[in-house]
């Protein structure tokens, strides 16, 4: 091979290797001119959106958060469901046990008040956002952790305090001695649920809606003593009970008491219901509409104590609007839910009622006409229903005998 084509071969390849060279920068430049055409042409054709300093955002949901924490009594009833001094002492509890912590950026006072946001008010997530300043993500956090964080706080607060006699029986010749050993009242609810399409069916019972079945045991100062949520809807109470009932962990009646129960349960050990086929509701007493047999009184009676659980309930849907209407939580959660009201009930209720409880005459005011229940499964107990009969007969012969002394 002769030096010219040497020479031509070697300029060739500085002819290619200078043409991709070229290639290159022009690549880099027309890159760098769209990037450059991005961040400041296309950004002069709309209008920018001036966001405030983090500093002032701050300063107003501090401001607000103050103003429910230590604004007035009535406002921090009407914002977070409870009074000062019982928001205060739950965040506080809640704090020292470690079931809640403070970060960097949000207090336990302020986790807490976003959720109650959420089951009080039956807020969105992005209003609370907004309301809050904060985003979808940290209400959805902080949500969740204040939830798994009154579940625990349940297994403390729901429970059975006491097996004595309550002195709303023990105080009145009415109920004492017939009702000595009754510890409270028993019954189910349904609250509105959220579940997919193919479970519908088994969620629809006696509402047109999809529900859960809450079944729950109540004392007679309105606390929850026992809760079980999550059946299906059409689950008959009497099954649910059974539940409770069966569970490790379930419904656990001490020996020789019992709890009230409506008509649609059958009389067994530790639950005492009325008898069926009688007048039963406080409605159908009115005026000089005397009970007339000693079934119908001793139901009657019994009526008058069992509303407690009712006026429970009541209490309970007063104070939080989530169980108003169909949720969008999964339904894990839905059920979780429900326990952590329960639990929050009970502990605004250990320093007194507020303005959310119902009291006896606001509630048998109100009272509805007597609905049909389904007939419980199981069979009655022959010795609860033969005690049943004992105490509605003697019952029916004390009350015969006070009306000759007064007569």
């Amino acid at each position: 091979m002769d030096q010219r084509t040497l020479c031509l071969q070697y300029y060739m390849h500085y002819y290619h290797y200078y043409m991709w060279r070229r290639r290159l920068l022009a690549a880099i430049i027309v890159c760098l001119g769209m990037y450059w055409y991005k961040i400041n042409v296309r950004k002069r054709k709309r209008k920018s959106i001036t966001y405030a300093p983090m500093f002032e955002r701050d300063v107003e949901r501090m401001s607000r958060l103050n103003r429910m924490y230590y604004g007035t009594e009535a406002n921090c009833i009407s914002e977070l469901r409870m009074r000062k001094f019982v928001f205060h002492k739950l965040c506080a509890n809640l704090r020292r046990r470690g079931l809640l912590v403070d970060t960097f950026h949000v207090t336990v006072e302020e986790q807490v008040a976003m959720f109650i946001h959420v089951v009080g008010h039956n807020w969105k997530n992005r209003s609370i956002g907004f309301e809050f300043y904060r985003s979808g993500e940290t209400v959805s956090r902080y949500f969740n952790a204040v939830l798994d964080a009154l579940c625990l706080l349940a297994r403390d607060v729901i429970c059975i305090r006491t097996i004595e006699t309550h002195s709303k029986i023990t105080s009145s010749s009415r109920f004492h001695p017939y009702f000595e050993g009754c510890i409270g009242a028993l019954d189910g609810t349904h609250i509105p649920a959220c579940v997919p399409i193919h479970m519908q069916d088994r969620f629809r019972g006696r509402k047109s809606f999809p529900t859960q079945n809450v079944l729950a045991a109540v004392d007679f100062d309105l606390r929850f003593t026992y809760v079980l949520a999550g059946w299906e809807g059409s689950a008959h109470d009497s099954y649910v009970l059974q539940d409770a009932l069966s569970r490790p962990n379930g419904l656990k009646i001490p020996e020789g008491k019992y709890f009230l129960a409506d008509a649609g349960y059958a009389a067994r050990p530790g639950i005492l219901p009325p008898y069926r086929g009688v007048r039963y509701h406080l409605k159908e007493y009115r005026g000089s509409r005397e009970p007339e047999n000693p079934r119908e009184l001793f139901s009657h009676r019994h009526s008058s104590l069992r509303t407690t659980v009712e006026r429970a309930f009541g209490t309970l849907k007063n104070r939080f609007k989530i169980f108003a209407s169909q949720p969008f939580f999964p339904l894990k959660t839905q059920v979780k839910i429900v326990f952590a009201c329960c639990a929050l009930h009970n502990w605004i209720l250990d320093d007194g009622p507020d303005e959310y409880v119902y009291d006896d005459a606001t509630w048998y005011s109100a009272l509805p006409r007597s609905r049909r229940h389904r007939r419980d499964v199981y069979q009655e107990s022959q010795a609860w229903a033969h005690k049943r009969d004992v105490l509605a007969q003697k019952m029916w012969e004390d009350n015969l005998a006070a009306q000759d002394q007064d007569d």
